[in-house]
């Protein structure tokens, strides 16, 4: 019988991938995991309840959560691909919340309820905007040290 794969870690099924999750990556992990259930909950109450209300900005809270969800599940996978597919993903963040930002601040009638990157995350104390820049420095970090 033939053994299965170990990482370093001794992790079976993970060999060659490099652990994103050390050290500070944990908090990323963390705080990624929080504005899953964070903007997948709200937008699923009001997708849910009131849709008709303000459908773009519900739309567009329910696609921040899953951007979250993606960019949680790839570090925590680990691995080159995983990381470069959480680079990604944290640059489309980011741009979402800059324009969406933009977008509520220019013209705040087209957003009758705030999404979660409305006003660059006020609602979420600023942390959609802080959370794709440190975890791109962490990202790039990562890739320098290796």
């Amino acid at each position: 019988m033939a053994s299965a794969e170990k990482s370093a870690d001794g992790t079976p099924g993970t060999a060659g991938r490099t652990r994103l999750i050390r050290g500070p990556g944990m908090l990323l992990v963390w705080l990624y995991g929080v504005m899953v259930v964070g903007a997948v909950s709200r937008s699923a109450v009001q997708i849910s309840t009131e849709f008709e209300h303000a459908p773009l900005a519900y739309s567009l809270s329910a696609l921040a959560g899953l951007v979250y969800g993606f960019i949680t599940y790839s570090l925590v996978r680990g691995g080159e691909r995983a990381r470069r597919a959480a680079l990604v993903c944290c640059a489309a963040e980011l741009l979402g919340v800059l324009v969406v930002g933009t977008w509520t601040l220019v013209e705040p009638s087209a957003f009758p309820d705030a999404t979660v990157w409305s006003d660059y995350g006020m609602g979420y104390l600023f942390i959609p905007v802080l959370l794709p820049l440190t975890a791109m420095y962490w990202l790039r970090k990562g890739t320098r040290r290796a």
